[in-house]
C-alpha cells in the first residue's frame, strides 16, 4: 500500500521517515539523498522535512 500525495488537504511537508516510506526506500537512503543533494530538504521548526513537490519530482523520475 502506498500513501497518496493529495493536492488539496494533504500535508505540504513530509518527515524523512514518511518520505522514505512513500518512495519505497530505507530511511538511510533518504538521509544519503539529502546529504548529496539529490533530494531537497528544508527546515521547519528545527526539523528536516521534504516538501511534497520534491516528492512528486522524485516519483516522476527525478528530472528537474
Amino acid at each position: 500500500m502506498q500513501k497518496k500525495i493529495l493536492d488539496a488537504g494533504g500535508p505540504a511537508f513530509y518527515s524523512l521517515a514518511d518520505a522514505g516510506w512513500i518512495l519505497g526506500v530505507d530511511l538511510n537512503e533518504v538521509h544519503r539523498a539529502v546529504r548529496v543533494g539529490a533530494l531537497r530538504a528544508v527546515r521547519r521548526r528545527s526539523r528536516l522535512v521534504i516538501p511534497a513537490a520534491e516528492l512528486r519530482r522524485a516519483l516522476n523520475g527525478g528530472a528537474r
